[in-house]
């Protein structure tokens, strides 16, 4: 079973850095397609950034540059750092695991003060 688990949220100031970590539990990692959803009050839930299996990523045009998605199979884990932070980057970040089915962890917060 496929269990997201997430961390590393936090309040920063405007400009500062944040990574988040999502630790996904069962001995299939290597193979999930993995990502990071945002959605902040009010908003819809959207897309941050996706790794596949064989390390190819994509981004939403208001993060790239600033956010980097990487994953690192041994430790099962999956990282968001994020540079350049922006009070509009503030929301519950989610990390998304597919493997035929999508697997949502809990959320943590972001919160980037002007």
């Amino acid at each position: 079973q496929v269990q997201p688990v997430e961390s590393g949220g936090g309040l920063v100031q405007a400009g500062g850095s944040l990574r988040l970590s999502c630790a996904a539990s069962g001995r299939i990692f290597s193979v999930l397609a993995m990502g990071w959803y945002r959605q902040a009050p009010g908003k819809q839930r959207e897309l941050v950034a996706g790794i596949n299996s064989g390390g190819i990523t994509n981004y939403a045009d208001s993060v790239k540059g600033r956010f980097t998605i990487s994953r690192d199979n041994a430790k099962n884990t999956v990282y968001l750092q994020m540079n350049s932070l922006k009070p509009e980057d503030t929301a519950v970040y989610y990390c998304k695991a597919n493997y035929g089915a999508d697997y949502w962890g809990q959320g943590t917060q972001v919160t980037v003060s002007s």
